[in-house]
């Protein structure tokens, strides 16, 4: 019932967003925004899903932008210099982003590292290896990808929005019923307790990480459909889109309480607060306030119901 008021929740604010725009702009409440809207956002939704695991744990990852850049360059150079086929292309960038994200786990639990640290680093690791094995040129694939992020006739509904649905569907599932998911969740509230009931929170963190790296190649995958190229110059500022959307779903940025589906709507909430303000002519610099706005706006609401909870004696587990 908890999880069910949240999701009406954020269901409620995002409707209430595209009804104040659809009262702003005569052309936005339309199939065609809407569409145009769920086939914008399966990056984001994604790399999402990975980034609030990460966040309940009590990590960051900082590189998910330029891991996206490095497995798009991955994806373009297998096909467009190494003539390869689409599903062994698309392997490669998923396995490069998941040693990316392995060796950010690895590097952090094993030298005790914070991960903002670790992150920082790989961001420009993986950013300088995309420019290098693209040699700073845009890879054009065209029609062999593009399907994947079309939408279809029919429901007019991208392949990629589709399958992203059920990565949330199934990142829910992995974090709220499962022993995997219990144990992210306990670590990020209190590891050294974890510690002491005699488990060891270094796999699962590592695991994590690598998680993340996996569904950060997934992205890649989605923005390369997209866009029919693969740009090494793709993700920059994706970090800050996947954390903005996670903290507007209400993950704590201290770890411990978190929701995949939150994050999708916080998501969203952000493309639909994108679109709304070109509609109505708001320039570039006004969108970046007001989004800031909505993200500080988001974090305060958390800082406050956390004290709320504290002064209530309810425990973060609830």
């Amino acid at each position: 019932m908890k999880k069910a008021a949240e999701y009406g929740a954020m269901l409620a604010v995002w409707v209430g967003l595209v009804l104040l725009f659809g009262a702003l702009s005569d052309t936005f409440l339309s199939a065609g925004t809407f569409a145009a809207l769920a086939n914008r956002i399966p990056t984001l939704a994604v790399v999402g899903a990975g980034m609030t695991l990460v966040l309940i744990l009590g990590g960051i990852d900082l590189s998910v932008g330029s891991v996206l850049g490095l497995c798009g360059a991955v994806l373009g150079v297998a096909m467009v210099d190494g003539h390869l086929p689409l599903w062994a292309a698309m392997l490669l960038a998923l396995g490069t982003g998941v040693v990316a994200g392995t060796l950010n786990g690895a590097v952090s639990v094993g030298f005790g590292i914070p991960s903002f640290i670790v992150t920082l680093g790989m961001l420009e690791i993986a950013r300088g290896v995309a420019y290098l094995a693209t040699d700073s040129q845009t890879k054009y694939i065209g029609s062999a990808i593009e399907d994947l992020g079309a939408p279809s006739r029919a429901l007019g509904l991208s392949p990629a929005f589709l399958i992203a649905l059920f990565v949330i569907a199934a990142a829910q599932i992995v974090l709220s019923r499962t022993v995997f998911g219990r144990y992210i969740v306990a670590i990020g509230t209190n590891e050294a307790a974890v510690r002491i009931a005699g488990i060891d929170p270094r796999p699962t963190k590592i695991a994590v990480f690598a998680l993340l790296g996996l569904l950060t190649g997934l992205g890649a995958i989605f923005h390369t459909s997209r866009l029919g190229s693969s740009d090494p110059n793709a993700g920059v500022g994706l970090e800050l889109a996947a954390i903005a959307a996670a903290v507007i779903g209400g993950t704590s940025l201290m770890g411990g309480r978190g929701s995949v589906v939150n994050t999708f709507f916080g998501g969203l909430i952000i493309a639909t607060l994108e679109a709304g303000l070109a509609q109505i002519g708001a320039s570039e610099p006004t969108k970046r306030v007001i989004t800031g706005l909505v993200i500080v706006g988001a974090v305060v609401v958390d800082a406050w119901r956390r004290r709320f909870r504290r002064v209530r004696g309810d425990s973060r587990f609830a």
